[in-house]
């Protein structure tokens, strides 16, 4: 009795020892005293862990200031598949100058070489750089073929440059520089959609876009959908919008005009401070008025600019 007794009591509690390890299997998994699942926490602080990381590695990237080891530097200026590679290195080396760092001259061959890159903002760079030492070898002779630049920016920059060289060439460039930019239609076509007036715009953003017409022969059901963005050459403001929405434009229409920016007016009335003469004053001074629009240090600067200009005006026979 007392043997079977015991060994009822064992198989019990045998089996009850599977039911709570079978109960315990199928328990949810364990909460966070917040109601959250161990797994979704780490999912959650991963994916916040994400969010953080990804731009600052998208900015460490891109940023210029990174300063950058010689071997790396070189191989950056002849990374042609990474045209922004190639500007970080050119922002290096014109930082090296202005520290008066002797060891840049290394790269000045290739400072010539990429005078005459495919990808204007290299160029625009390039031209930069090169105004920043006035002996280096070539310079001279590449910043005064840029002044033919397609580029309204890269030959507003080699003239600026030029200035630094004592060479007044790129004056009628630099007088440019303040003057609104005239947008035009590439091609004739049907205006989809335009920016607002008064709208911040970089160099390469988008003003329009403009659906070309299909050609009268072509029967194609694609002809004429192909939509071409027009950007503007400058950094800047729409001052106005001359194509409205859904009209049709030639081919050279005005579609809009960009004022320039402000520190594009700013070297600009620097530069003219030099090398100006009695018929930039018309362009220099608009710059001069009080206005919200226009910056104090701008209005200076076209302040003295005028004056220095008409001075030299008066000094000459």
């Amino acid at each position: 009795m007392d043997i079977s007794s015991r060994s009822s009591t064992n198989g019990d509690t045998h089996v009850s020892v599977n039911e709570n390890s079978s109960a315990q299997s199928d328990a949810p998994p364990a909460k966070s005293p917040h109601g959250m699942s161990t797994r979704t926490r780490l999912l959650f602080y991963l994916t916040a862990w994400l969010i953080v990381l990804l731009p600052f590695l998208f900015w460490w990237n891109t940023w210029f200031g990174r300063q950058l080891p010689d071997k790396q530097i070189t191989e950056y200026l002849r990374d042609d598949k990474r045209p922004r590679h190639i500007q970080h290195a050119l922002v290096q080396i014109g930082e090296r100058i202005a520290r008066r760092d002797k060891r840049a001259a290394r790269w000045y061959p290739e400072l010539i070489r990429l005078s005459a890159h495919p990808v204007e903002e290299v160029r625009n760079t390039d031209a930069w750089v090169m105004g920043q030492d006035i002996s280096g070898a070539g310079f001279h002779d590449s910043l005064l073929k840029m002044l033919q630049d397609s580029s309204p920016m890269v030959r507003g920059n080699a003239a600026l440059s030029l200035v630094r060289f004592g060479d007044a060439s790129g004056r009628e460039q630099i007088v440019a520089l303040l003057q609104p930019a005239k947008i035009l239609a590439p091609t004739a076509g049907r205006v989809m959609d335009t920016d607002r007036p008064g709208t911040a715009i970089h160099q390469g953003g988008i003003i329009a876009k403009l659906q070309p017409f299909a050609p009268a022969a072509a029967n194609s059901p694609s002809s004429g959908s192909t939509t071409t963005e027009v950007r503007s050459p400058i950094s800047g403001r729409i001052h106005s919008i001359s194509a409205a929405t859904g009209a049709s434009v030639a081919a050279g229409a005005e579609i809009a005009t960009v004022d320039p920016g402000d520190e594009q007016v700013w070297e600009a009335l620097r530069a003219l401070y030099i090398i100006g003469r009695a018929d930039d004053l018309p362009v220099i001074r608009p710059y001069e008025r009080e206005s919200r629009d226009i910056p104090d240090r701008i209005r200076q600067q076209a302040l003295l600019a005028d004056q220095a200009i008409r001075s030299r005006a008066s000094a000459q026979p």
